[in-house]
């Protein structure tokens, strides 16, 4: 008998149209969490984002830059502006491609598991949104109720590819005959560990790569008001929301500015 099999999903740019952490940089300054110099910050790297790509190397540096920023916050306040803001900033943004695939594969009996490097913070609410089975995400450290600014474990690029293999031992799944979605290079690993990967709006060095190894390639333009497709739940007041390394695949738009403007910037 041939075991169940699930569809794993990227978040930025497969399933949401901008870097989750970007996206809620300026409810975040609104709460008093980052500065308006930051939010031009996020702004500048959200183009360049969604315009290109980032190698390893940057995005560590946007990694240790996101966790300076995060350091102290207050869990609860951003509990509280990601409860009031998730819907708002979210729903909107999301790819009706997407949304369209993940219900293909729920009809045709897969588990929907989204794998992301942003942190569970954002992306556990995002899923509930959209229904999906399981969420895997970076997270990060918390003591005496704040962000410590460590991260306790890092979905990101060859860990993606052990949470697949892992989450296939404890349930099951059928690998050979299971799917898997992203825009970025870094994931490779993880699409190979499926029979059938697809690349998303890749960035320039998957394209290459897909091409390559003849990995279908899709396009996303669309993104969707959520109600008009899904029953939306309420928000959850209990979840947090940093998006930390989602927007590792933004590392390099920061780090690039900087080094323009010179050691002394």
């Amino acid at each position: 008998m041939a075991g169940p099999t699930a569809a794993f999903f990227d978040l930025d740019k497969t399933i949401i149209a901008k870097s989750s952490t970007l996206a809620f940089s300026k409810p975040f300054q609104a709460g008093g969490l980052i500065s308006r110099g930051a939010v031009l910050r996020s702004a500048y790297s959200q183009f360049v984002y969604l315009v290109g790509g980032a190698d390893h190397d940057q995005m560590e540096k946007m990694r240790a830059f996101l966790s300076q920023l995060c350091t102290g916050w207050d869990v609860q306040t951003v509990r509280e502006i990601v409860a009031d803001t998730l819907h708002n900033v979210v729903e909107p943004i999301v790819y009706d491609e997407a949304v369209t695939l993940i219900e293909e594969h729920r009809l045709a009996g897969r588990d929907v598991v989204i794998v992301s490097t942003s942190g569970a913070e954002i992306v556990e609410p995002i899923g509930a949104m959209l229904g999906i089975d399981t969420v895997v995400a970076t997270r990060l450290e918390i003591v005496d109720g704040r962000y410590t600014g460590e991260i306790s474990y890092y979905a990101y690029a060859e860990q993606k590819a052990i949470a697949v293999r892992e989450l296939a031992e404890e349930r099951g799944y059928d690998l050979d005959r299971s799917y898997a979605y992203s825009d970025s290079v870094t994931d490779v690993p993880m699409l190979e560990e499926v029979g059938n990967p697809f690349a998303v709006n890749p960035d320039r060095d998957l394209r290459r790569i897909a091409k390559e190894r003849d990995w279908p390639t899709l396009v996303f333009t669309k993104p969707v008001a959520l109600r008009a497709r899904v029953p939306l739940p309420q928000a959850m007041p209990t979840i947090a929301a940093l998006a930390l390394g989602g927007a590792a695949a933004v590392g390099g738009a920061w780090w690039l500015q900087a080094r323009r403007r010179g050691p002394s910037a």
